[in-house]
């Protein structure tokens, strides 16, 4: 067993690979869209995480809108997920999806949660394990949430943001989505960046399939020259998922008071007129 606070936010393939076997670990594949049938690979043992369909509002009109404290906790709870467990987060990309999962839990009160480092692409290359996806079910875990609203914001709140000069708002989007060079992804939407932001793509926090270090993504940040008054790091990007990539690297920064817009760039570029 896995004592609680004993984890941190980000853990190695090496990590997860000599704990797998521990009684209260729960490994969960946060891949986004993913078909889960006996043709699927995963890490061993691992509890396919719905996105889109379970952990997001579907009625919202904006994708991955953060669901409701009733349907998270019910939701995670029929993964088996208990008040004592440790949750590692994976996804197919690297370090992707798996982000907006850790930021969830953290925005549900929950903290014995981790990134994989690298996730199944790094864990395939080090030539660990994998089986295949089979019909499971799960003993209804216990897990009980408390909502944590200050670790996300809205379209209201992004106007505060955007005025609080002791506040920065940092995009993820590519460098050309943010000035603006090229068309949004999402069909119909605008072109355009929240008003008072700076652009760090989150592609540029990696060395292939992980993090870079600790050290180097501290001289990233410090590049953004954001200012030493600015005592609220707010991450947006084109609809919420790799806005967590940010919070993520910020948090093994040691920043303080991050805050992730969840509609991001999808929300506010409908909203504004």
């Amino acid at each position: 067993m896995i004592e609680k606070n004993q984890i941190s936010n980000l853990v190695s393939i090496d990590w997860l690979h000599t704990n797998m076997n521990a009684s209260n670990l729960i490994i969960l594949d946060a891949t986004i869209n993913k078909v889960v049938d006996e043709t699927a690979i995963r890490i061993p043992n691992a509890r396919f995480f719905d996105i889109k369909q379970k952990f997001s509002d579907t009625s919202a009109p904006f994708p991955s809108t953060l669901p409701s404290k009733e349907q998270f906790e019910k939701e995670a709870q029929n993964l088996g997920v208990n008040n004592n467990s440790i949750i590692v987060i994976y996804d197919d990309k690297g370090v992707y999806s798996s982000a907006r999962v850790w930021w969830l839990f953290k925005v549900f009160g929950f903290n014995d949660v981790a990134v994989l480092d690298g996730g199944l692409p790094e864990w395939k290359l080090n030539n660990f394990p994998v089986d295949y996806y089979t019909d499971e079910t799960y003993s209804k875990g216990n897990i009980e949430i408390d909502l944590n609203s200050k670790l996300m914001t809205n379209f209201e709140g992004i106007h505060h943001f955007i005025e609080d000069q002791e506040a920065q708002i940092i995009d993820a989007r590519s460098e050309a989505r943010f000035k603006c060079l090229v068309d949004e992804p999402r069909v119909g939407l605008r072109r355009g960046t929240i008003p008072n932001s700076k652009n760090l793509p989150y592609t540029t926090l990696f060395d292939g399939n992980t993090f870079k270090s600790i050290n180097q993504l501290s001289i990233i940040f410090s590049n953004l020259e954001m200012g030493k008054n600015k005592r609220t790091l707010v991450f947006s990007c084109g609809s919420g998922i790799t806005a967590c990539i940010l919070a993520l690297a910020a948090t093994l920064c040691n920043y303080k008071n991050l805050v992730v817009y969840d509609g991001s760039w999808t929300e506010y570029g409908s909203l504004i007129e």
